[in-house]
């Protein structure tokens, strides 16, 4: 490797360290006095559970960064049926899907024919340059035969319209979108739009259009042309999951996967939301798209199924004054409808710091889990950089953030226990193998679209991201 790359990426390393661990500038002069950190918040007055923690539940005066994490998890519905859902599986038959790839396809949409029962409905929509499609059928068996058939039919044939594909399967969602609780397209493609819209931002605009109308959107992508950011940015405006797959023999698992995710929900139209106070000052959301208005931050979320679990974490300043006082670090408000109640939730919980001028109960009351979940998220930066350099073909600079990575892991062993980041330092050291072996066009898009799917669940994106 360069020794420029590797002098800056060990730099940057090391500075990351800092911020993550928050390290202080002096050692202190004598061991730590065994600890129990406090406990973290925890919300719950409907189908979603809120926790949250600080890495650093204390601080010293002055400038302090730390983290908040978020964990969010829907209710577990044991013992229940599925509820019935409106589905459109949206298919892309472009000439690039020829052969094996659609064949697969194919059979998963069989497979989830299979799956529906008469109280469920299924469109059936492909796309070329034109697109085709069976309307929304109740999944009765005389009508799942008819399905069968229909997707006997389905040929490869011309370019990749993307956007034309989505505005049918709404289309085809309205007819009796006021009759289901959980209205979702399933959208598969394999490449890049290259007819109709062809833009990515007008694309998200269509997305975002379905989802206004209550709507949500899955995104899976087979093979290494698609464009990962684009179908990543359709899963999360439109409030379904992502899904990337080298071999589309994995397709049919992967719509029975979010059949069951769309047919066990328990909440729509979710958002957190951090109250900043005065003088405390956020970094960001990592991974997420948040909107800032005043003191108040806003993170939309997916649509949540029982169980399903997400996390946010967000990087704030905060500044300490007088030792022995609580510091308000941040209000942290949760809102969805609760489909389970069929009405409006709000759930709330505050965290604050204690200030303290002992630089080692700082460090011996560091929250071990939100200081792995922070490092986390910290590396899927790193490893978003790290895609974009490899598919630049930068590959030293692209394995010199994931060497960063594994220092941050290091360091962070040190706070909770190696066996807390042993599966981390692990997953880092396959991904340096994965750049090392990619040494052509296919395998380097399937490496960065791995990187990107790594990183999507590292930010917390757990349920959302299959």
């Amino acid at each position: 490797m360069n020794k420029t790359v590797v002098f800056v990426s060990l730099t940057a390393a090391l500075a990351l360290t800092a911020l993550v661990l928050g390290l202080p500038r002096l050692a202190p002069s004598h061991p730590a006095t065994p600890v129990s950190p406090p406990r973290p918040a925890t919300a719950t007055n409907g189908s979603l559970s809120m926790t949250s923690r600080l890495s650093h539940p204390y601080i010293i005066p002055g400038s302090s960064d730390l983290f908040v994490t978020v964990d969010l998890t829907g209710v577990e519905v044991p013992g229940s049926q599925r509820s019935p859902v409106n589905l459109a599986v949206v298919i892309d038959r472009s000439g690039s899907m020829s052969g094996y790839k659609l064949q697969q396809a194919k059979q998963a949409a069989r497979h989830l024919v299979g799956l529906l029962g008469p109280e469920d409905r299924l469109a059936i929509v492909h796309y070329g340059s034109d697109v085709k499609s069976l309307p929304s059928l109740a999944a009765t068996p005389a009508n799942r035969e008819r399905m069968l058939q229909y997707i006997e039919g389905i040929w490869d044939d011309g370019g990749t319209n993307i956007g034309a594909g989505l505005h049918a399967g709404r289309a085809h969602l309205e007819t009796a979108k006021g009759n289901y609780r959980v209205n979702r397209i399933i959208l598969m493609s394999d490449g890049q739009a290259t007819e109709g819209i062809t833009e990515d931002a007008g694309l998200t605009e269509v997305v975002k259009g379905i989802r206004a109308e209550g709507i949500s959107v899955s995104a899976i992508g087979v093979g290494t042309d698609f464009n990962e950011d684009l179908m990543q940015g359709f899963a999360e405006y439109g409030a379904g999951a992502y899904g990337f797959l080298e071999d589309a023999g994995q397709l049919a698992t992967l719509f029975q996967r979010d059949l069951q995710q769309a047919a066990t929900s328990v909440a729509r139209n979710v958002e957190l939301s951090f109250t900043l106070p005065e003088g405390v000052m956020l970094g960001e959301v990592l991974g997420y798209r948040a909107h800032q208005e005043g003191r108040t931050v806003r993170v939309p979320l997916p649509d949540f199924s029982s169980g399903q679990v997400e996390r946010v974490v967000a990087q704030l300043t905060v500044v300490g004054t007088k030792p022995g006082s609580a510091v308000d670090v941040t209000g942290l408000k949760l809102t969805y409808l609760d489909l389970l109640k069929d009405a409006g939730v709000e759930s709330a919980a505050s965290l604050s710091a204690m200030v303290t001028e002992r630089q080692e109960e700082v460090l011996a009351r560091q929250d071990k889990d939100a200081t792995v979940y922070a490092t986390r998220a910290m590396s899927a930066k790193n490893l978003k950089l790290a895609a974009q350099a490899l598919r630049d073909g930068r590959k030293e600079e692209a394995k010199g953030y994931v060497m960063q990575n594994q220092a941050l892991f290091q360091q962070a062993s040190q706070v909770a226990s190696p066996a807390a980041v042993e599966a981390d330092l692990a997953e880092q050291k396959a991904v340096l193998q994965d750049y090392e072996q990619a040494n052509d066009d296919e395998a380097v898009g399937a490496a960065v679209k791995r990187s990107k799917t790594r990183a999507a669940k590292s930010f917390g994106k757990l349920g959302s991201t299959y």
